[in-house]
């Protein structure tokens, strides 16, 4: 099987989660401190994963300067993006609760909030296909990472969704579409990719490694703090713990 297609095939897989995430918020009714510890493990393995596996492979291969550049450039980006989408109704996309606006209380909010979704999906796809670049493999901490942290994404932005009366076919519509193109986007960052330099492909890794940090700071611990206070941060650093295991034995 080429590689692009592993790459937009593992992509999809992780993206995936998302919807799944979002038909259990649809159909059961998970306490939000539930939500928000899932979404604290989350955080923590998706930053070991940068730490240990995405940053500093990117150094050995790109050299510090390079990867630097990159990470602050990736994080720059994100956030310019998240300020411009939250103006339009989507700086609450992943909260749980009653704080994402209505159509009819914020026009555009539901494309916004559909475009930030994207936002905060692509990088991670793409750093998961471009660890297949590297010959030995998917890198199984970036997609249990991803993965993880895919669940209570959807699942408390789905709830949050149907709590601003979104319609089903907007919510699985959206999370159907961002699993899809999760997987485009890692088929496309190998194709691109495929015959750069380790260095090119070590600056990119870096720039999608500061979105995720950036995505990971501005939406996921705020939810997951918002329901668990004090604990969100031990429940973190289990997820972390994990995700280094994970990454010590592989």
């Amino acid at each position: 099987m080429p590689i692009w297609l592993q790459a937009g095939l593992w992509g999809l897989l992780a993206g995936g989660a998302l919807v799944v995430g979002a038909l259990v918020a649809w159909f059961v009714r998970v306490p939000r401190p539930v939500v928000a510890s899932v979404m604290s493990f989350g955080a923590g393995v998706l930053i070991s994963a940068l730490a240990f596996d995405l940053v500093a492979e990117a150094e050995s291969t790109g050299g510090l300067t390079a990867t630097l550049i990159g990470f602050l450039g990736g994080a720059l980006v994100y956030v310019v993006a998240n300020v411009a989408l939250a103006r339009h109704g989507a700086q609450h996309r992943k909260r749980s609760e009653d704080q994402q606006p209505s159509e009819s209380e914020q026009a555009g909010s539901g494309t916004a909030i559909a475009i930030g979704a994207l936002l905060d999906g692509v990088p991670e796809s793409i750093v998961l296909g471009l660890t297949l670049l590297t010959g030995q493999g998917i890198g199984i901490p970036v997609l249990a990472a991803v993965f993880i942290s895919n669940l209570p994404e959807g699942l408390s932005s789905a709830a949050g969704m149907k709590r601003a009366d979104r319609r089903p076919l907007y919510v699985f519509g959206v999370w159907g579409g961002i699993a899809v193109l999760s997987g485009a986007a890692g088929a496309l960052g190998v194709l691109l990719l495929a015959g750069a330099s380790p260095a090119l492909v070590a600056v990119i890794t870096a720039v999608a490694a500061g979105a995720i940090l950036a995505m990971v700071a501005d939406t996921m611990i705020p939810e997951a703090f918002e329901q668990t206070h004090l604990y969100a941060g031990l429940v973190a650093t289990v997820g972390f713990a994990l995700s280094f295991t994970l990454e010590h034995l592989g």
